[in-house]
């Protein structure tokens, strides 16, 4: 069973990030105009809104995230919201170029730098899979995402859905909590911690209806 040490110095992590990124741009550059279209895992977005939603996350920084969200009434899904439809005249050659040329910033709004990490990861399977596309990802950022999707309450709520349960990922050296177990592939564990229902077909064990019974709607 392979072995991935989720440690690393800021610079590592944001390589993590970066290429995450990159393999997300790689993706969306072999979509056709319909693919585009398709309803990403995440509720409320097509895959072109989510990737105008990534780029937004590419170039926020904390002065304008929190004049945004001032602004929005401290709402955090209505500033999500207004800053996607800021991309909605643009062509999806718009929003490739758009999103590759941002990818490798290092700017955020305000939070600790593996949400970045989640992001890429999580997103990068809100857009794969319905588009019926893989993305492999480096087994370092797959530790490192799971121990941050189980621990987080804001937004993706993994840390409620994953209480008194046991994820163990299946082919790295990784579980966590105490209790029935839930098992499989790393990246499908995280999305059905993260409340996206395709993860769940990939998992086995006693815990399964019981994360199951915790889904809501996929969001953020």
């Amino acid at each position: 069973m392979a072995q991935a040490t989720a440690t690393g110095s800021k610079e590592q992590l944001w390589h993590l990030v970066h290429a995450q990124r990159d393999r997300i741009a790689d993706v969306l550059a072999t979509l056709d105009e319909q693919e585009w279209l398709t309803q990403s895992l995440c509720d409320a977005w097509t895959v072109r809104q989510l990737a105008a939603h990534c780029i937004e996350t590419q170039t926020m920084t904390p002065p304008v995230f929190v004049g945004r969200f001032i602004g929005s009434g401290f709402r955090f899904h209505v500033m999500s919201a207004k800053n996607v439809a800021r991309h909605d005249g643009e062509s999806t050659s718009q929003l490739l170029e758009e999103y590759r040329a941002t990818a490798h910033r290092t700017t955020a709004p305000p939070g600790p730098s593996v949400t970045w990490l989640g992001e890429a990861v999580i997103h990068g399977e809100d857009i794969a899979r319905p588009t019926k596309r893989h993305i492999d990802v480096d087994p370092v950022a797959l530790v490192m995402v799971a121990d941050y999707t189980l621990k987080t309450t804001p937004l993706l709520h993994g840390k409620q859905r994953g209480a008194g349960l046991t994820p163990r990922v299946t082919g790295i050296d990784w579980s966590a909590g105490g209790g029935p177990e839930v098992s499989g592939p790393a990246a499908s564990l995280i999305i059905a911690l993260a409340g996206r229902k395709a993860g769940l077909d990939d998992l086995t064990g006693d815990g399964v209806e019981t994360l199951r019974a915790r889904q809501g709607a996929a969001t953020g």
